[in-house]
């Protein structure tokens, strides 16, 4: 997880996803909205294990063969085993990539070497099955397994991608305000900002973290670092659902008992309907519960990053 750097969000990613000619046959894999939309909020740390270990390009495919836990990592047609080659490579670039403050990868899907899940494994007829994961991918979320991690084909679904891109989101956040000062204080503000988010995840995470910073003083501090970064990681990798997100703008709804008119409740409450039915997205209840949130000055409101979690520029809230 990432510590004291205040810029862009830095993510590891393929390298053919950023259109570069790296490939088995010499092209790409160039993702548009990868490279041009989320491009512009993060600084991407791009990874090709097979030309990085030293195969050229153009170059022979591989394919994974044997046992789908314990792959061997062979050339398609001649049949060579550089699955040792590839491993050694793998442990020293997952071991330099601790220096890089990632807050998520995003892998090539189906290669052997970067599939996150459901990799082609062929058996000793030939025969394959969809149960593997890349070498590299494998090595990287053994490695480091509270950082965020997606393929770009997964990436299509609106839900996944809305997930992913706030969990990294929330990373690089969480890693700014503790600033490699391991603090109560600091936890504390963190926690309280972040609430009707995780509530939006996992209220029962939301609870157990709730319940751990209450009683931070009775924990040396960083034990209670520890236990909340693994609590808010898994809470974040947990993806909301309309039902969630319909309780997190009623709860928010609680904030403004004295203030909404009739009128204005009542259109709420239409808008909140409407969008657990499935008829509006996400962005229009939140986009009036800001208005409110603005209107009527709500303090506590207006320092939920529920309300704001990515840039509007994304648009992820307008397809979930």
């Amino acid at each position: 997880m990432a510590t004291d750097r205040q810029d862009k969000i830095r993510i590891g990613i393929s390298t053919c996803l950023l259109g570069e000619n790296v490939r088995y046959n010499g092209g790409h894999a160039l993702d548009r909205f990868l490279k041009d939309t989320l491009g512009k909020w993060v600084e991407y740390v791009p990874v090709c294990p097979e030309v990085e270990c030293g195969f050229g390009i153009p170059r022979e495919t591989f394919r994974l063969v044997g046992d789908p836990a314990n792959p061997r990592f062979i050339t398609t047609r001649t049949k060579i085993d550089h699955t040792d080659r590839m491993l050694t490579w793998t442990r020293k670039r997952v071991a330099e990539l601790e220096k890089e403050d990632l807050c998520g990868f995003i892998f090539k899907s189906d290669s052997p070497s970067s599939g996150m899940e459901r990799v082609k494994v062929y058996d000793d007829k030939g025969m394959p099955q969809k149960k593997g994961v890349g070498l590299f991918a494998r090595a990287f979320m053994e490695h480091f397994p509270m950082t965020p991690v997606e393929e770009e084909g997964r990436l299509h679904d609106p839900v996944l991608r809305e997930n992913f891109i706030e969990h990294i989101f929330t990373c690089k956040r969480y890693c700014d305000i503790m600033e490699g000062k391991k603090r109560i204080g600091s936890i504390v503000d963190y926690h309280t900002k972040n609430k009707l988010l995780l509530m939006a995840h996992s209220p029962r995470h939301l609870k157990e973290m709730g319940s751990l910073v209450a009683h931070a003083k009775e924990r040396p501090v960083r034990e209670l670092v520890d236990q909340y970064e693994n609590l808010l990681m898994e809470a974040m990798a947990l993806k909301p659902s309309t039902a969630k997100h319909t309780n997190v703008l009623h709860h928010m709804m609680g904030y403004f008992k004295r203030e909404l008119t009739a009128d204005e409740k009542q259109e709420l409450l239409e808008v909140i309907d409407e969008y657990r039915r499935g008829l509006i997205p996400l962005i229009v209840p939140v986009t009036l519960m800001n208005h409110y949130v603005r209107k009527y000055n709500q303090a506590y409101l207006k320092a939920q990053t529920y309300l704001n979690p990515h840039p509007l520029e994304l648009q992820l809230r307008n397809h979930v």
